[in-house]
């Protein structure tokens, strides 16, 4: 029997649809692993790539630290982090809040450095300063990249969070393990399947809040870039 038809006799279950360790229980706790992963790694990533990239400085060694983060692997620093907490229930954040950092800090430091000079020094003759310079002309301008460094960061936590079911909390990848673990393939399937469908979810989510904050010019430009 193939992974899809595993996943749908699962899913078309009825009684998988509610309680405790229904689909949308589920749902709800994966989007709030994801959701304080990345308000806590936007909340450092963000200032970080802004001001890197507007000072033009240190930004060879932010994409080297960039890139060292991403070869952490995230499932042993779950269970380094989790062993050094005291076993505390928070030691699934630490992973994931390694892993979104990257792509944030790199596309944001990318799209502010990029800014045309040109268009920073007409903004700079009209007499604005350095900081009106900043947050008028440079982030507005660097949006498309700082969206697309936010998406790809959280597509990557939500295909993760299941990471969190491995020291006993929720999620979708409770399926995944409680699955593995009694040789229940359709347990396996249907969680696997819950995960790439919220992650087509979030793609879509920022895809339309793209339409909505991005001037057309600008994503049009960053289409060709």
């Amino acid at each position: 029997m193939s992974f899809f038809n595993f996943a749908w006799q699962w899913l078309t279950v009825s009684g998988h649809w509610s309680g405790s360790n229904g689909v949308p229980a589920r749902f709800i706790e994966t989007i709030e692993y994801t959701a304080l992963a990345m308000v806590i790694a936007a909340v450092i990533s963000l200032p970080l790539g802004v001001i890197i990239g507007h000072t033009n400085k240190g930004g060879q060694i932010l994409i080297s630290l960039a890139n060292i983060w991403r070869s952490l692997p995230t499932l042993g620093l779950l269970v380094l982090a989790f062993i050094l907490s005291g076993g505390a229930s928070w030691a699934w954040l630490i992973p994931l809040v390694a892993l979104a950092l990257p792509p944030i800090m790199v596309t944001t430091y990318e799209g502010v450095l990029g800014v045309d000079a040109g268009l920073k020094d007409a903004a700079a003759g009209m007499g604005m300063t350095s900081r009106q310079v900043l947050l008028q002309v440079e982030v507005p301008v660097a949006l498309p990249l700082i969206l697309l460094g936010l998406r790809t960061a959280s597509i990557q936590v939500v295909a993760t969070a299941s990471i969190a079911a491995y020291i006993s909390l929720g999620g979708f990848g409770r399926y995944i393990i409680d699955g593995l673990a009694t040789n229940n393939y359709g347990l396996v399937a249907g969680g696997a399947a819950c995960i790439v469908v919220l992650a087509l979810i979030v793609q879509f989510a920022y895809t339309g809040l793209a339409r909505l904050i991005v001037p057309a010019g600008l994503r049009q430009q960053t289409r060709q870039s």
